[in-house]
């Protein structure tokens, strides 16, 4: 290499390094990775808390897509700081023990009187008044004829990944419905709402897992299925066969003598302690984030009719529409994050 040209090219590299290194330094400071849940209200929470940490905290912001079970793992091992929205009861033993080990921290609740459970349409019902209740699934299953096993009704469980996934897998087999149902797993959140709507549309019955807040619940008159009342032992009991299911597969589940509901739940947020320890005024924040059911399904169906599906175009729209997010912080940050949305 020619003097001249070596000169020239260690100019370029340390150039390149300053300016690197410099804004890395900057943000290193306050740098947030979001696990980012694969449902549209955790989407759409993660891109608030996003667009407000990285214009008012001047943070650097990643999110970070994933389902339940692989996104609460790396939380506990450290590799993305913050979630949303913790459903709490789907991953009650992991998360006890995590936080027992000192590795995370639950914050105020995100959304209150969240529920999930089993839903039908209200109009099968009508035409069906002696389907009330999970027990009565058996006697009905001709209802629901799986086109591939006509013999069985076809349950719509969750999607791969998400912890109601394995609960529902348990519950089947709790209630007695394991020979009389297939276990359906849609390959998404959005094959899931479309399995739910298209067959409503069309009149048709349709027996699957869904939860709220969400835009579905909203417009379509679904009724939830009894199940026998929640209770903290016979979850626990429960969630002892969801853990062998997890760990080793269907054979490792067992036999469940009893299932029982979902519990109507407030979902709480989560950081690692060891975020929570360095960032006391973003945690100030996060304590403060919350929004009602009832919001929480308007904006969402937002999200599905005028956003086509955009969660940060969504989160915008919020933003610049409902301005309760000024309670959460402090007044010089809601500046910076308003002169944000203005250039936005």
């Amino acid at each position: 290499m020619k003097p001249k040209t070596f000169i020239i090219a260690a100019f370029v590299v340390i150039l390149g390094l300053s300016a690197f290194v410099s804004p890395s330094r900057a943000e290193a400071a306050c740098r947030v990775r979001i696990g980012d849940l694969n449902w549209d209200s955790a989407n759409f929470h993660g891109q608030v808390a996003a667009f407000i940490l990285k214009h008012g905290y001047g943070c650097r912001v990643r999110l970070i897509y994933g389902g339940t079970l692989p996104t609460m793992a790396a939380h506990y091992q450290g590799k993305n700081d913050l979630i949303m929205e913790l459903w709490y009861d789907s991953t009650k033993d992991q998360y006890d023990l995590a936080e027992k080990q000192g590795k995370v921290k639950k914050l105020s609740v995100n959304t209150p009187d969240s529920i999930q459970g089993w839903f039908i349409p209200r109009f099968v019902q009508k035409a069906n008044p002696g389907l009330k209740s999970v027990y009565d699934l058996a006697k009905y299953k001709h209802l629901f004829k799986d086109p591939e096993e006509p013999s069985r009704g076809r349950f719509v469980n969750c999607i791969p990944g998400w912890a109601c996934e394995v609960i529902n897998t348990v519950k089947l087999r709790a209630y007695g419905l394991e020979e009389h149902f297939t276990n359906f797993r849609p390959g998404s959140g959005g094959a899931l709402a479309a399995a739910i709507k298209g067959a409503y549309l069309k009149k048709k019955p349709v027996l699957a897992y869904y939860w709220a807040p969400t835009p579905l619940l909203g417009q379509l008159d679904l009724v939830q299925l009894e199940e026998p009342a929640w209770n903290e032992s016979d979850w626990d009991a429960m969630m002892k066969h969801v853990n062998a299911l997890k760990k080793g597969g269907v054979e490792a589940m067992g036999n469940p003598e009893k299932a029982v509901a979902y519990r109507t739940m407030e979902l709480p947020k989560t950081v690692t302690a060891k975020f929570a320890a360095k960032h006391p005024k973003i945690v100030a924040f996060l304590e403060k984030y919350s929004l009602p059911s009832k919001v929480v399904s308007e904006v969402l169906s937002y999200l599905e009719k005028e956003a086509g599906g955009d969660a940060k175009v969504t989160a915008l729209h919020f933003l610049k529409t409902n301005k309760v997010w000024k309670n959460w912080v402090p007044a010089d940050v809601a500046k910076k994050v308003e002169a944000a949305l203005e250039s936005t």
